[in-house]
């Protein structure tokens, strides 16, 4: 494999970790609105489902 190959692929494999982290973190954000009982946690709730992407 050369280095040009290789180097693409670390490239592709860094995008996709950052976007499931992502994922992840909106997940989390979500669930967190949900248990907080503040009143902050409906905005805080409506911003994190605000972030999905429909793919």
């Amino acid at each position: 494999m050369g280095p040009e190959i290789h180097y693409q692929l670390i490239v592709n494999r860094v995008a996709e970790l950052r976007e499931e982290a992502s994922d992840h973190r909106r997940a989390r954000q979500a669930t967190q609105g949900r248990k907080s009982p503040e009143r902050g946690s409906q905005r805080r709730l409506r911003a994190a489902f605000g972030k999905l992407r429909i793919s």
